[in-house]
């Protein structure tokens, strides 16, 4: 085996990553709404007005990847980095790649002149918190999260 490196995607990279991705909706428990493709993470990633950042862990394989998000800016006039996903197959957990990854994620944020990293952890999924708090992140107490699906953004819209 390899030594673990992290690396920013490559396209080649996506039908792996893509498998992996498939891996976390199922595990999170929304692969039957799963609608993401190739050509749709391709173009998100590395097309003209890309969406995201996509970093990978690799031994001999893909073995983990991150998606991140920088929003423009906000109260401080700096962008918030969000980490949209983190996955690691479950035969490489513990051996630091989730770690390294994150350790990317906070370098490409500081790149971007970010003021903040965030992220969201399943409910109940208390591995995920015991490796975020061991790396340094905080449980955000200030902020209840909400959201709205298709319908209730329909029936807002006037729709």
């Amino acid at each position: 085996m390899r030594l673990l490196s992290i690396r920013e995607a490559r396209p080649n990279d996506f039908p792996a990553v893509l498998e992996l991705m498939r891996a976390l909706a199922e595990y999170e428990g929304y692969l039957d709404d799963f609608a993401v493709d190739a050509d749709a993470l391709l173009t998100r990633a590395f097309g003209p007005a890309a969406q995201c950042q996509v970093f990978i862990a690799e031994t001999d394989t893909i073995c983990g990847y991150a998606v991140v998000q920088s929003l423009a800016f906000t109260f401080d006039l700096r962008p918030s980095v969000r980490l949209k996903e983190l996955y690691v197959v479950q035969g490489q957990r513990g051996c630091g790649a989730g770690g390294q990854l994150m350790r990317r994620v906070a370098q490409w944020a500081l790149e971007q002149g970010a003021g903040r990293l965030l992220w969201d952890v399943l409910a109940g999924n208390h591995a995920a918190e015991r490796f975020y708090s061991h790396l340094g992140g905080r449980r955000e107490s200030q902020w209840i999260a909400y959201r709205m699906d298709d319908r209730e953004l329909l029936r807002l819209a006037g729709g």
